[in-house]
């Protein structure tokens, strides 16, 4: 298994560099938050490849994992092309612009740090797909994960789906979403990647809770970055500058992450 998982971190690595180089070219690294979900689904993918005799279970977590990346992928990547540079990537980098080290900031303090975060938090999917050749069974276990998988999944999708229709019409301009289940709550897209990754593990555990202790760090960062650091937290400063008291007044009635019925 350590020969296959440095495979995947050799591969990933390739990816990052090659997409490094674009991003200097370009001046712009924003980009990256496509490859965060697509570079998942390719580690998958490698696992499963490196298999003899992939088993069900192993066939199950490369499925699951690359459904959710590459969609996440395509929809990132979309609405970077149509809206340009992100702003957290312009302020992060904008000293080491000033000062001629775009390169290698872009290297160290972007490519490189996501790609050892990529790499941790996709850790139950591969190690799961690689412990799971044949004939490893989908157990009662798996079928708990796919569940909680298939909401987040829900979640995710239906939310981004909402939120794209809600920003193309004009007359949203500067406007809360608190509709569909943007009214339960705040970030539908968030909880379903959390959810979407906590029945990925739980399917890693159903090859056996060796694996699962190992891979923990995986759902328990994503955990943390979605609602304490460059998700829930990080985006609702930015909302509460450009949306005030209307943004406020939905803060009051909604749920932060986990959905519930709002308030009122």
């Amino acid at each position: 298994m350590f020969e296959s998982l440095a495979m995947n971190a050799a591969i990933l690595l390739a990816l990052v560099l090659i997409q490094w180089a674009i991003s200097v070219k370009i001046d712009d690294v924003s980009f990256i938050d496509a490859f965060w979900g697509a570079g998942m689904g390719v580690l998958a993918i490698t696992s499963w490849l490196q298999l003899d005799a992939p088993g069900a279970l192993a066939t199950l977590l490369m499925v699951m994992t690359a459904a959710w990346g590459f969609r996440l992928g395509i929809y990132l990547f979309r609405r970077w092309s149509h809206e340009g540079e992100d702003k957290r990537y312009k302020l992060i980098l904008k000293k080491d612009r000033e000062a001629g080290r775009f390169a290698q900031a872009a290297l160290t303090r972007v490519w490189l740090m996501q790609a050892v975060l990529l790499f941790a938090v996709c850790s139950p999917a591969q190690v799961g797909i690689l412990a799971s050749s044949a004939p490893a069974p989908i157990t009662p276990l798996a079928y708990v994960g796919i569940a909680i998988y298939s909401i987040g999944i829900f979640f995710e999708w239906v939310g981004d789906w909402q939120l794209t229709r809600f920003k193309a019409d004009p007359a949203n301009q500067g406007q809360v979403l608190d509709t569909g289940l943007w009214r339960y709550t705040r970030h539908p897209n968030y909880f379903g990647d959390f959810a979407a990754w906590w029945g990925i593990w739980l399917v890693c555990a159903s090859a056996g809770w060796g694996y699962a202790l190992a891979t923990i760090i995986g759902p328990l960062f994503l955990s943390f970055t979605l609602t304490k650091w460059s998700g829930v937290a990080l985006l609702e400063k930015g909302l509460d500058k450009t949306k005030g008291d209307k943004y406020a007044a939905y803060k009051q009635r909604t749920s932060a992450f986990f959905p519930l019925p709002p308030k009122g």
